[in-house]
């Protein structure tokens, strides 16, 4: 892969869109999300389908013709300095056969977001772009930590964070450097095989997971080594697994970083060389920190795990 094209910082009046790419989000949820954009000295310039409602199955945010007219408004307008994303849930990976970015690509721009984003940050990335893995405005509503948003807002101005957390027992000790690719493991499962897929070849891979089956995570997880991706990986970094398996059967149901899920994902990954950091502060959990998709990684794990984030 050539180099990764890395978005320019915004300015201080820039405007910022705000899309709902996949599920429906209604007014009063964003609120608090919109006013982070505003606070901080920007222009949120809103979706013509932002809050629209269809149901065909899920209730997705318009139909996949309304939604992918937002989505190439938002990347190829050319005075939108950013995009971000209102939320998750399904709905992306309807797009992606109809997305159009030749202007975007002219003049590329910050695209935010997480969970059904990984679909959209994929294609971005299989164009040359880097993307921000990290909260959604409609989680701001929901007693989040507000350091993953000002992170955020640290990129759009051109400041990358680097990353220092504590070990878990876990952890596969060494060092690892690459681009990093992934998010939500349930998207980049269903994009295996597909032209959509990351390139996983000599790259740091980054999974996070919500509300699934521990057999299903496992048949996830069975899939990437089917694919090969354990084996053309150079590191591997784990963020949060929560509200995991039924809550009655699960004495670890809230917590972010879910026990059973790590001991899964440790035992199918034992066979394997590569470094790998448990216990991410990224995913959908309260302390939801910015991964840049597309950024050049460079890993350490041993007694600090360190994760450092450059162009």
């Amino acid at each position: 892969m050539s180099k990764i094209v890395f978005p320019p910082s915004l300015k201080k009046g820039d405007r910022i869109a705000v899309i709902s790419p996949a599920g429906m989000v209604q007014k009063e949820q964003l609120e608090k999300g919109l006013s982070i954009i505003e606070d901080n000295g920007y222009e949120a310039v809103l979706g013509r389908n932002l809050y629209t409602s269809y149901k065909f199955g899920y209730q997705y945010a318009g139909t996949e013709e309304e939604r992918t007219a937002d989505m190439n408004w938002a990347l190829n307008c050319a005075d939108i300095s950013a995009v971000w994303t209102s939320r998750g849930g399904y709905g992306c990976q309807h797009l992606l056969p109809h997305l159009e970015i030749s202007e975007f690509l002219k003049k590329p721009k910050w695209y935010i977001g997480y969970s059904d984003n990984t679909a959209i940050q994929s294609y971005l990335l299989r164009k040359g772009v880097a993307s921000i893995h990290a909260q959604t405005l409609k989680t701001s509503g929901f007693g989040v930590s507000d350091l993953g948003y000002s992170l955020t807002v640290d990129i759009l101005e051109g400041k990358i964070p680097d990353y220092e957390i504590e070990s878990t027992k876990y952890n596969h000790g060494g060092k690892a450097n690459g681009i990093l690719v992934g998010g939500n493991l349930a998207l980049i499962y269903a994009l295996l095989g597909t032209p959509y897929s990351f390139d996983f070849a000599d790259k740091i891979l980054f999974i996070e997971e919500i509300g699934e089956k521990y057999y299903a995570l496992d048949r996830m997880l069975m899939a990437l080594e089917l694919a090969g991706v354990f084996k053309k990986i150079k590191g591997l970094i784990i963020g949060g697994m929560t509200l995991m398996e039924e809550e009655a059967e699960n004495q670890n149901y809230e917590d972010s970083f879910d026990d059973f899920s790590y001991q899964l994902i440790s035992n199918r990954i034992t066979k394997y060389k590569f470094p790998a950091i448990f216990g991410f502060p990224n995913g959908h959990i309260h302390d939801n920190r910015p991964l840049i998709i597309g950024a050049q990684v460079s890993m350490a794990v041993g007694d600090n795990v360190i994760v450092n984030q450059n162009r």
